[in-house]
């Protein structure tokens, strides 16, 4: 079970983007995640008139470590660390380790 997952609003902690927010957009593989708005790179596009693209410099999301991100927090309003606890009915459930609150997803 990951600790982050598509859909969460996470802070980054460290490197360029410090301090900013954004919603996890896609998984690309047990360590690495897209965010939307975070680590934005210059690429170079070459020109391809048979799909209709158009060359230059484009701007592009990359993935990003997630251990350079913190869940977003809405009750304290900062990042916070995520743990597991298994509820009464067996169900396992993501929880904030500062106040214990269920995360929602």
């Amino acid at each position: 079970m990951e600790k982050i997952r598509k859909g969460d609003e996470v802070v980054v902690i460290t490197g360029r983007d410090k301090g900013k927010r954004g919603t996890v957009s896609a998984r690309i593989d047990e360590r690495h995640v897209m965010v939307d708005g975070i680590n934005v790179v210059k690429k170079h596009a070459r020109p391809n008139p048979m799909k209709g693209v158009a060359g230059g410099i484009v701007d592009k999301v990359m993935p990003i470590d997630q251990s350079n991100l913190m869940i977003f927090n809405p009750g304290s309003g900062k990042g916070d660390r995520v743990g597991f606890r298994v509820l009464e009915d067996g169900t396992k459930v993501r929880v904030f380790r500062s106040n214990g609150e269920q995360v929602k997803a």
